[in-house]
């Protein structure tokens, strides 16, 4: 019984049930309506039989006179099927016809009625023997005498019964089984919301791995559970990066804070002269770069993250943004030893942001020259090409690269490999270029790279891509 109240104290299921008392509402108007129009239509067949049986007698009057009239009304209300013929006297007694019996004062008022009466023929057990009703027209005659034509309604009217007999129970059949299907298809609603809501009450106690029940079917439930289980999925992966966030700050920025402290610590303690002093202040502000470069990066990742980047999205050339970032940095790599190669194809354009593309870029190049500095024949190559899955940039060096086991924990924040803690970094670059690329609904894959030509031992370098979509 409770769930009985529950299934009916829902806010669907009450309109459903409104809906229904609409429907029966229309169903006892349809069929007034169909009764209604199938009776005027009977009559009025009637009454053109009438007309037409009226005028045929009226030209047997016209030709033979009253006596053949007499003769034709007597005729003809002895046919089988016939309808109502009557002839009286102007005293009233019945001359000719088929009526028994008139009540008093029937046939005093000229044109249609409707009258009861009783054949003048039948037997016990006929059906005529009882009260009939006709639809009758009612002429004078020059003499006096009244002529009656009628036809009996109760063929007609049995035709509208078994009509209204027939809609209504047709109607029945159509509103129980209305019903049962409300209920139901309620009762299913019902359960559904309620797995619905207790895995909703899971995730607001605090278990974002928890996702609402989709089933096979595909409607609309199914519909808004996919929406819902995407939305919980993004809130959990930016709770997961906002919790990976602040112990990576606490863990990571911890050092440089402390470096920091300790290096003006001693300072004070240890230096005599102002190049001391001098040194001392350029080594904290060297350190104090570094940690705002970390803040900016990670800004930059939150506001990636965010969306907030989206709303400025517009059509950019890439082949213009690869050719301007690579001849920035071609002093660096020159400096740096590193021979740096491009291979750009024109007019390749995507729907993005042309500073977070050309950041997004200019780390992995940046990056790339930092890990490949120094060992020989350093070499990094820039692709941007249109394969089949869309626009790809793709920055291949062969340094040191990365071990295909650890590519994923790579592009996470702060994550800096054994091979790179001894050099300067914050271990967002890869992470920033992943944001990006999501926020273009593009990818970021990790390969591996140029092979070193003179140094077998060394791992096949890295190759960075970064494919768009479209």
């Amino acid at each position: 019984m409770k769930r009985l109240r529950a299934l009916f104290g829902t806010t669907a299921v009450r309109l459903s049930a409104l809906y229904l008392g609409l429907f029966a509402l229309c169903a006892v108007a349809l069929v007034f309506y169909v009764t209604a129009i199938s009776g005027n239509l009977l009559r009025a067949q009637t009454q053109e039989a009438i007309d037409a049986e009226m005028r045929f007698l009226s030209r047997a009057y016209q030709t033979g006179g009253i006596t053949r009239l007499v003769r034709v009304v007597e005729r003809r209300s002895r046919q089988p099927g016939a309808g109502l013929y009557t002839i009286t006297a102007p005293n009233g007694e019945i001359v000719a016809g088929n009526v028994a019996s008139l009540q008093p004062g029937t046939l005093d008022r000229e044109g249609w009625t409707a009258l009861p009466f009783r054949y003048d023929r039948y037997t016990e057990n006929d059906d005529t023997a009882r009260q009939h009703t006709a639809l009758a027209q009612i002429v004078f005659l020059p003499n006096g005498m009244r002529l009656l034509v009628g036809r009996d309604l109760g063929e007609p009217e049995l035709f509208r019964n078994l009509v209204r007999r027939a809609l209504v129970i047709a109607l029945a059949i159509m509103g129980f089984g209305a019903l049962a299907i409300w209920f139901f298809v309620g009762r299913r609603a019902l359960q559904r919301i309620d797995r619905m809501d207790q895995a909703s009450r899971k995730i607001i106690a605090g278990d974002l791995g928890q996702r609402l029940p989709v089933g096979s079917s595909g409607d609309e439930f199914d519909r808004l559970s996919e929406s819902l289980n995407a939305m919980i999925g993004r809130i959990e992966k930016l709770n997961e990066g906002l919790r990976q966030v602040s112990d990576n700050i606490a863990h990571d920025l911890k050092t440089p804070l402390t470096r920091l402290r300790n290096r003006a610590e001693m300072a004070l303690a240890a230096s005599d002269t102002v190049d001391d002093y001098r040194g001392a202040m350029e080594d904290v502000i060297g350190e104090s770069d570094q940690l705002i470069r970390t803040f900016n990066a990670l800004l930059m990742i939150a506001r990636v993250e965010a969306g907030s980047a989206a709303a400025e999205l517009q059509d950019i050339d890439l082949s213009e943004i690869v050719t301007d970032t690579v001849e920035l940095y071609e002093p660096l790599a020159e400096d740096a030893g590193v021979t740096l190669t491009t291979a750009v194809a024109p007019g390749i354009s995507v729907k993005g942001n042309r500073e977070l593309v050309g950041q997004a870029l200019a780390n992995l190049i940046d990056n790339a020259i930092k890990y490949t500095a120094g060992l020989p024949s350093a070499r990094i190559d820039v692709r941007l090409e249109r394969v089949p899955e869309g626009p790809t940039i793709t920055v291949a060096d062969n340094g040191h690269g990365i071990p295909a086991d650890k590519r994923a924990a790579a592009v996470q924040r702060f994550v800096r490999l054994d091979d790179s803690r001894s050099r300067p970094g914050t271990g967002l670059g890869l992470s920033l270029v992943e944001a990006v690329m999501h926020l273009h609904r593009g990818r970021l894959e990790l390969l591996d790279g140029l092979p070193h030509e003179e140094a077998d031992d060394l791992r096949p370098g890295l190759a960075v891509r970064m494919l768009f979509d479209g």
